[in-house]
């Protein structure tokens, strides 16, 4: 297997799209997708913020009428804001076990009730979110971050995403 290869099988999203409220429940239905991951920081809200745009309000409203099931799993370390925005958006939450760590995934698999093979993971990172929904075995959808402010090291990591996304679309990688 080549270096292409590997990266490409445990970093390059199963899907692409610019916001999270560009996904439809029927299209996840009709993927077999009952259950959904979501990261927070700037995925569902911007980094720090608890301030969550009109659209992805709509768009969790949206999703719990079609059935589709969601859990919070945040690496943020300020777990109160953590409670705070799921309470806020009714929807149950992980924390403590740190992505791209298995035990995150399978604790958000359990409290969705779903299968690993029923979930995907929705973030806007790859060393995070979509590493650790390949190393779980969840499909993965890579969102654009909703703004560009976000912590030091994650706009490090952010110039080797870059990177390994151009090069995964020179190569046919990307959906």
């Amino acid at each position: 297997m080549s270096l292409t290869d590997w990266l490409a099988r445990i970093l390059a999203p199963d899907r692409l799209v610019e916001r999270i409220s560009d996904l439809e429940p029927e299209a996840l239905k009709a993927a077999g997708i009952r259950g959904l991951i979501l990261d927070l920081d700037n995925t569902l809200c911007e980094w720090q913020s608890e301030a969550v745009p009109q659209d992805i309000l709509q768009w969790v409203a949206k999703m719990k009428t079609a059935g589709i099931r969601m859990c919070i799993a945040s690496n943020t370390h300020d777990r109160r804001r953590l409670r705070r925005m799921a309470a806020g958006l009714d929807l149950p939450s992980v924390s403590g076990a740190p992505k791209p760590r298995r035990l995150c995934f399978a604790r958000a698999l359990a409290l969705l009730d779903v299968s690993a093979a029923e979930a995907a993971i929705v973030g806007d990172q790859l060393f995070t979110d979509v590493l650790g929904g390949k190393r779980s075995g969840i499909r993965t959808i890579l969102v654009r971050p909703i703004h560009r402010r976000e912590f030091v090291g994650t706009r490090i990591s952010r110039l080797f995403e870059g990177f390994l996304i151009a090069h995964f679309r020179r190569r046919g990688r990307l959906p």
